[in-house]
């Protein structure tokens, strides 16, 4: 069989990787905290028709003769730059404009460590700051934080991550609490779970010391805000003509290489 015919198959099958990732951005350009991926292409064995050889008293040199296998997916990569803010107006909304990542714990004493970028926190019934799975905010000591159970009247988080509340008794608390940030060594590296979540990975390298919001590029938090998907629609569509026009490409290979096989089989009649 012609070799262009699996080289067009394999064009086909990596293109539609392509669209996929692509189709996942564009489904969540409107998740907060959401960071887009890229699918990025290599080309794969070559079969060696004529080795290279060289120059000799009385002949040329003779480069080499390759013919390429086709193309594969060489990686899926995240792209963890920052997203828009969006103004909302409610205090427990928390924005990170910096390279920070909320750190979240599944129960109160778990040993388990989950990452974020979605800042949409609730207070719950026993006085927990949760987020919207009612997974725990940790504070810079990597505790939880509970706010106990006599009501908020009003509550406010300052750019380096102090929360103070004021209860229904009237009692004030001023810097209650501190939020805690997480960086590493490679945030690209981070492993996605769904829903928002992340969890370190051997490229992620482990997390650093726990940071103060504000200090050494953690970033600020931002009360009020929230951060929106880092997909740009722009660049999106664009590379889903490009893969589109790929695709279309690999596929007419593919019935060329079956017409070609065709007049080959018609020989004989």
């Amino acid at each position: 069989m012609i070799r262009s015919l699996y080289s067009g198959a394999s064009g086909m099958k990596n293109h539609q990787i392509r669209m996929d990732v692509i189709g996942n951005n564009v489904a969540n350009v409107n998740t907060t905290g959401f960071k887009g991926s890229r699918a990025n292409f290599q080309d794969v064995l070559y079969q060696t028709i004529r080795y290279a050889s060289a120059a000799g008293d009385n002949q040329g040199g003779i480069n080499p003769s390759q013919v390429g296998l086709g193309v594969m997916v060489s990686s899926i990569t995240n792209n963890t730059g920052q997203g828009g803010l969006q103004n909302t107006g409610r205090s427990l909304d928390l924005a990170i404009n910096g390279n920070g990542w909320y750190i979240l714990k599944p129960t109160a004493d778990s040993e388990t460590v989950y990452y974020s970028r979605e800042g949409v926190f609730y207070i719950d019934n026993e006085g927990n700051m949760v987020n919207s799975n009612g997974e725990y905010l940790c504070d810079t000591g990597g505790g939880t934080i509970n706010l106990g159970t006599e009501g908020i009247a009003t509550i406010t988080v300052s750019k380096d991550g102090y929360i103070s509340y004021t209860t229904l008794s009237g009692t004030e608390n001023t810097n209650a609490f501190q939020i805690g940030l997480a960086m590493f060594p490679n945030q690209d590296g981070l492993e996605r779970l769904g829903q928002n979540r992340y969890k370190v990975s051997p490229t992620s390298g482990e997390q650093l010391e726990t940071g103060i919001p504000g200090t050494n590029g953690y970033g600020t938090i931002n009360s009020g805000f929230l951060e929106m998907s880092n997909v740009d629609l722009t660049d999106e569509f664009t590379s889903m003509i490009t893969t589109q026009r790929g695709y279309q490409a690999n596929a007419r290979t593919v019935t060329t290489s079956d017409q070609i096989l065709e007049e080959l089989l018609n020989i004989k009649r």
